[in-house]
């Protein structure tokens, strides 16, 4: 673990934050069903700018849960460059995504959902609460945003409800 440099600032965390969203291809997805079970898979995603886009089959364990749960984690990188996003969730069957979000969603991963002769689900999670650290020395200033709103030297900002105001 690297605690040579100093830690990161916020808004250095916020672009790096902000980076991932837009090139990173794949997110870790938690969700817990039933009496509690979790379910954690791994998911392309689309960054609109707003939210995290997913698709999965929408008779999936993590559709139904995310669906009823209504919250969902994402987890980007390995434990010395952590993102954990945590957000509301809302789910559109392919017939009913916005087209905006399915076409970019298509043209980024080369794969369109709405094609496939199975239904898929769309999961749209907005977030609330965004935690980002490179190692233990960058654990102390980790929370980027807090009920939605961006956190500026550790209370909330007028900047909105997004990573790095969009």
């Amino acid at each position: 673990m690297e605690t040579t440099r100093p830690p990161r600032g916020l808004d250095a965390r916020r672009r790096d934050v902000l980076a991932r969203l837009r090139t990173e291809r794949d997110v870790w997805v938690a969700s817990a069903g039933g009496p509690g079970a979790p379910y954690l898979v791994p998911l392309w995603f689309l960054w609109d700018g707003e939210a995290v886009w997913l698709a999965t089959r929408a008779t999936n364990p993590t559709t139904r849960n995310l669906r009823d749960g209504g919250r969902a984690r994402l987890a980007f990188g390995d434990t010395y460059d952590v993102v954990l996003l945590d957000g509301t969730v809302e789910v559109f069957a392919a017939g009913e995504v916005p087209a905006a979000a399915a076409d970019a969603y298509a043209a980024r991963h080369g794969w369109d959902p709405r094609r496939e002769p199975r239904a898929f689900a769309y999961l749209r999670v907005l977030p609330h609460a965004v935690q980002a650290w490179r190692g233990e020395h960058e654990l102390p200033g980790r929370h980027l945003m807090h009920d939605g709103e961006l956190l500026d030297g550790g209370v909330p900002s007028r900047g909105g409800g997004r990573p790095g105001g969009g």
